[in-house]
């Protein structure tokens, strides 16, 4: 397999993913969230992707997100934890997942034997994830699993995607790449989300972003232009790589024809969100 090659286990992560990011871009978690007294926007989602953690502070929060600026999350964390409590705000989460999805993909598919098959598959595959090393994966994997199989879905596809998160957090620091300059890196993709984006949910600034771009610069790994440069690209390429030898276990266990069935399965579920608007164009780029 070359660096450029995807595996088997990232194709059915690029399928199942998005499943769990829709609610990211959906207005249903800042709904049921700011109704607990929390601050639209950042807040919500600090307060909302930390909340399996438990009450934790600024510090735990950025050092398992990785590529959020500390003082950033200082602002919201743990104030979040005066307004309200993690186990509200778990229960506020799950509430905006059923919403987001009923809206997104509609009650037909909600209640389709595919769905419910594709919950199987998933909770499946999570039997396999490892706790060691993986904080975000390991304190979802503490949480009931939902009857409601879309919710059954969505909850195994937030422990697949942490799970695998968590591994790639180790491959970033292999890399030796910092928080934000993994997000200047991934921008100069041109397939991920812009920079506008970046700095304003991660909480950096344009000179903290133009810093490390000239680091990467300084490292040969961006050109003068910002475009990845051969070297930039097997860099990103090694810690894809990587990240796919850490999140093999899930899809060994699944096995080859179930892997593919689920990634089937997955992948015209998110076909169905893209194409009901999920994520924004505006939102990805290089811009």
């Amino acid at each position: 397999m070359t660096i450029f090659e995807a595996s088997t286990g990232r194709h059915c992560h690029n399928a199942v993913s998005p499943l769990h990011a829709s609610v990211y871009f959906a207005p249903e978690p800042e709904d049921e969230l700011t109704a607990l007294g929390l601050e639209r926007g950042a807040m919500v989602y600090l307060a909302s992707r930390a909340a399996p953690l438990g009450a934790v502070d600024a510090g735990t929060v950025t050092a398992t997100f990785y590529n959020f600026n500390h003082a950033h999350v200082q602002r919201y964390i743990p104030a979040a934890w005066t307004v309200t409590t993690p186990e509200q705000v778990l229960a506020a989460r799950l509430r905006s997942a059923d919403r987001t999805l009923q809206r997104l993909l509609g009650k037909e598919t909600l209640t389709s034997t595919e769905m419910t098959e594709a919950a199987e598959l998933a909770l499946h595959a999570t039997e396999a994830c490892r706790r060691e090393g993986r904080p975000l994966y390991a304190a979802n994997a503490d949480l009931p699993v939902p009857e409601e199989p879309h919710l059954a879905l969505w909850h195994a596809a937030t422990l697949l995607r942490e799970h695998r998160g968590d591994g790639h957090l180790a491959a970033l620091a292999i890399a030796d790449l910092s928080g934000i300059e993994a997000l200047v890196l991934h921008n100069a993709t041109g397939t991920g989300p812009t920079s506008a984006l970046f700095t304003r949910t991660r909480g950096w600034s344009a000179q903290q972003w133009t810093t490390a771009r000239n680091q990467l610069r300084e490292r040969g790994l961006l050109d003068e232009a910002g475009n990845l440069t051969q070297a930039g690209t097997a860099l990103r390429g090694e810690t894809e790589v990587l990240t796919d030898r850490l999140d093999t276990a899930p899809y060994d266990h699944l096995g080859p024809a179930a892997t593919a069935r689920l990634t089937e399965l997955a992948g015209g579920f998110s076909e169905t969100l893209r194409a009901a608007g999920a994520f924004p164009a505006v939102h990805f780029g290089k811009g």
